[in-house]
């Protein structure tokens, strides 16, 4: 038997019982403008019984279980920062409700006694509403307020930069927490933990592969000593995409988005949010080499033209060697004769040192 049911058959009864003891004195009061036409107390008992059992049946579930119901959807869609909002609002709007109770309970009657009760009613609704459609610009506000507070947690840094699903499966930032290098909060909302699990349950196996290593590189994250790792509950309520989700978050908040996707890199940089792109920091730590300069390398391959040998810097830079073909599986000394840069990377072309 459902809520609804069980509510309306005790609102039936409740106001029946109601109805059955106030039958009297609404016979009476009626009878004064109305000729009943000679009916009995019993009847007329009877008919108030049945009338107000018919209207709480009606009426009990919209005053009692759908309300709560209502709220219980709401809380449910609401972000856990937006309920908070809400709360901390709501206390800050009774506290000055509180405050002005007693000079307007001062008053002349009936100012006295109404201004009090309205002004509770007015500056709670007001604070709550002001709080959580406005919680971004407050959230903004005390983050700037204790970023200029020292950090006393190990790891702990007042710059927050948030963190796409593309970044964590590609497993590199974990290479970069541990150098030191990131200097960061970094920021993972639970729309993008979502799709995360989503990839790693994928019925593709590849797919599925980088989804579990994304999870096990978050994990060493949150392990690590070198970072600071928050998973927030931070959503935008009326988006579906992680990507916009993550261009609106970063406009709002003004967090910059770490991630090596290009596509969510150029739309973010169009809507002026500061992108972290992980393939822009290997291509800027490469190791700078010049023409003439000379280096230690290992044939490994034959190249495309006729006599050419390959070899790979520690960057999995390529290195075309000229006349290199007969020293495949050597170690040898070249000189570096051209450099020329894609937007594939780099490519190295040299010869050996010794000819």
């Amino acid at each position: 038997m459902s809520a609804i049911l069980i509510s309306r058959i005790i609102g039936a009864v409740v106001l029946g019982v109601i109805g059955a003891f106030t039958s009297l004195p609404i016979y009476n009061f009626v009878l004064q403008y109305v000729d009943l036409l000679a009916l009995s107390q019993g009847v007329v008992t009877g008919l108030t019984a049945v009338i107000f059992a018919v209207v709480g049946f009606i009426i009990t579930p919209y005053i009692t279980i759908k309300p709560f119901q209502a709220l219980i959807k709401l809380f449910t869609k609401s972000s856990a920062q937006s309920l908070m909002s809400g709360l901390i609002g709501m206390t800050i709007g009774l506290v000055i409700a509180a405050i002005m109770a007693y000079p307007l309970s001062l008053l002349p009657k009936p100012f006295g006694q109404i201004l009090p009760v309205a002004g509770l009613l007015l500056f709670g609704y007001l604070s709550t509403v002001l709080f959580v459609t406005r919680r971004e610009d407050f959230a903004n506000l005390y983050k700037n307020m204790t970023s200029k507070m020292p950090s006393r947690a190990k790891g702990e840094s007042g710059r927050r930069v948030l963190v796409d699903t593309s970044a964590i499966i590609d497993g590199r930032i974990a290479d970069i927490a541990k150098t030191g290098f990131l200097g960061a909060t970094l920021v993972v909302p639970r729309f993008v933990l979502n799709e995360l699990q989503f990839v790693s349950d994928s019925a593709d196996s590849l797919r599925r592969q980088r989804g579990r290593r994304g999870l096990e590189v978050l994990g060493e994250l949150q392990e690590s000593k070198d970072v600071n790792v928050v998973i927030s509950d931070i959503d935008v309520e009326g988006v579906r995409e992680v990507d916009d989700k993550l261009v609106l978050l970063g406009r709002q908040m003004n967090y910059p988005i770490l991630t090596n996707d290009f596509n969510l890199n150029r739309v973010a940089e169009l809507q002026g949010v500061k992108v972290l792109n992980i393939n822009d920091l290997a291509n800027a730590v490469k190791v700078i080499i010049l023409p003439g300069e000379s280096l230690q390398i290992e044939v490994i391959q034959e190249g495309k033209e006729y006599n050419q040998g390959v070899g790979y810097l520690d960057d999995g830079t390529m290195v075309v060697i000229e006349n290199g073909q007969r020293y495949i599986d050597k170690q040898i000394e070249v000189t570096v004769t051209k450099i020329l840069q894609t937007s594939a990377g780099r490519m190295i072309f040299a010869k050996p040192s010794l000819e």
